[in-house]
């Protein structure tokens, strides 16, 4: 498992939170209200511990938005929050005079568009700092276990969830979610690489 150093670690901090920061501003135009959105804390798992994070029960339902990105690393990107709370942030966007039943037939439109948002927000960001490219696919809308979602069953030893725990706070809701990049050998050697090469361009020239 990667361990970073806590220059490593603070600088992916930072760098996410940049881009969960402008995902917030587009989100507040949407719902009309001031969402405030953080990176507190950024872990580096093998997919079964990640599942277990969202409780890799059969019981708990996980609402997921995944879009797979190549270019200088290579990632399958996953925004997740329990579906319960996935269904309160599409009643924040579509008004409290919708129905229960028109909610749920909703929600994977209005979840796409919401992981669409953040997902290429926080990838966009590391693409910009890094000055280079990432192209992402379309989303496409998961409902199941956490397990079912990150692929924990027969997931291959050598792949790694950089697993980023996101506070999703607006005026009358605090939602927990995470979002998760599940990377190989080679993409995680990637990455790292492209932080040592930032911390030294912006540490080295500080």
């Amino acid at each position: 498992m990667l361990t970073l150093t806590a220059l490593q670690h603070d600088a992916l901090v930072e760098i996410f939170n940049i881009g969960v920061g402008q995902a917030a501003r587009a989100m507040s135009e949407i719902v009309s209200e001031e969402v405030t959105m953080s990176v507190p804390s950024i872990r580096f798992l093998n997919r079964a511990d990640a599942a277990a994070m969202l409780g890799n029960s059969e019981r708990v339902r996980v609402c997921g938005v995944s879009q797979h990105y190549e270019g200088a690393f290579s990632t399958d990107a996953i925004l997740m929050f329990p579906e319960d709370k996935s269904l309160d942030i599409v009643r924040l966007m579509v008004g409290d005079a919708v129905s229960f039943h028109q909610l749920t037939e909703m929600e994977q439109e209005a979840m796409s568009e919401i992981g669409n948002i953040i997902l290429n927000c926080c990838v966009g960001t590391l693409a910009n700092l890094f000055e280079q490219e990432l192209r992402g696919s379309l989303p496409v809308y998961h409902l199941g276990s956490s397990e079912q979602i990150l692929g924990a069953a027969g997931a291959p030893s050598d792949t790694v969830v950089l697993m980023l725990h996101i506070d999703f706070i607006l005026q009358t809701h605090q939602i927990h979610g995470y979002v998760a990049f599940i990377l190989d050998l080679c993409a995680l050697t990637d990455l790292q690489a492209l932080v040592d090469r930032f911390l030294g361009n912006n540490v080295g020239g500080a």
